[in-house]
């Protein structure tokens, strides 16, 4: 899929473009049925819980050579020990705000994120996204994320430490490792994969975690679809390949799974402690909630996705 010719032809072929009626927003969020959560309730046993989420603070991934504009979150004080009335029995309050990207940290791109040629997810215009923000396709449109989880442990499956930077993965490196693990991805699960580059962040190496980076191969868009899974995370903070292999299109599994498919992406997703664990007894599924916050009209969404052990 390294031509021009062959990425649209992938565009075609993968498009959800009016699968869930012509007003859809969520995409294959639709997956996620009551069954597919039924599923993964009741297939529960350890009780193990796990936060997929990083630190927000000051250490986060955001640089100069990332998107400009995002920074870290900034978190500065409203209020400290203010008395709540003139009274000297008065209670105390202490008060915070935060600023922040919506997409700085662990989080969800919104349907929103990505246009091509004109439109976004399911023939939406790009102009629906204004000075106001996404009037269509928003991260508030997702609703509950939960589900089942399946996580990838692709560098433990190959006997490495962390995959290197610029390590395409493939849809036969994800079948070879779902095959290893046993671990059969189902519709309506949620995708983890797991390279380890994110240990580069956590050793305060910023600038190695952005560049070069492994990530999904464009070839693994036709798996997800295969599959029918309802949306796919990872622990880097392109979720591709990056630098992209085609300068042409920027972030081409971008629009491949945003704009066509209509699969939720998910970046900067922390998965080795999860899967320390699920290596220990070979089990790499997991009750999933993973659902954004609600903002209105945003095309991303930061959140704290919570694992338990299956």
């Amino acid at each position: 899929m390294r031509g021009q010719a062959d990425f649209e032809a992938a565009l075609e072929k993968l498009s959800n473009w009016g699968r869930w009626g012509p007003d859809d927003q969520r995409g294959t969020l639709n997956l996620i049925t009551d069954h597919a959560r039924m599923r993964a309730v009741a297939s529960v046993s350890a009780g193990s819980a796990y936060s997929l989420a990083i630190p927000l603070g000051h250490s986060g991934p955001q640089d100069s050579k990332g998107i400009p504009g995002r920074v870290n979150p900034i978190r500065t004080m409203l209020a400290i020990n203010v008395a709540a009335s003139p009274s000297p029995a008065a209670a105390a309050y202490n008060d915070d705000i935060v600023t922040m990207p919506v997409q700085a940290a662990t989080h969800w791109d919104a349907l929103s994120h990505v246009s091509y040629q004109g439109a976004m997810y399911n023939g939406v215009p790009a102009n629906a996204v204004t000075s106001a923000g996404a009037t269509r396709l928003g991260i508030d449109a997702f609703g509950p994320v939960v589900s089942r989880g399946v996580l990838l442990d692709l560098p433990r499956y190959l006997g490495k430490e962390r995959l290197p930077g610029g390590f395409e993965v493939s849809r036969e490196l994800l079948e070879a490792c779902e095959e290893s693990q046993q671990s059969a991805v189902l519709p309506g699960d949620i995708l983890l994969v797991r390279t380890g580059h994110i240990q580069l962040l956590f050793d305060g190496n910023v600038d190695g975690y952005h560049a070069p980076a492994p990530g999904l191969g464009l070839d693994t868009a036709e798996w997800f679809q295969e599959r029918q899974v309802a949306a796919v995370a990872a622990d880097t903070i392109a979720f591709e390949l990056f630098p992209s292999p085609r300068p042409d299109v920027s972030l081409p599994l971008h629009v491949l799974c945003l704009n066509r498919l209509g699969l939720p992406i998910g970046e900067t997703f922390a998965l080795d402690v999860l899967a320390r664990d699920c290596a220990e007894d070979g089990r790499y599924t997991c009750l999933l909630e993973a659902s954004p916050e609600p903002f209105e009209n945003s095309t991303g969404g930061m959140v704290n996705p919570v694992a338990i052990r299956l």
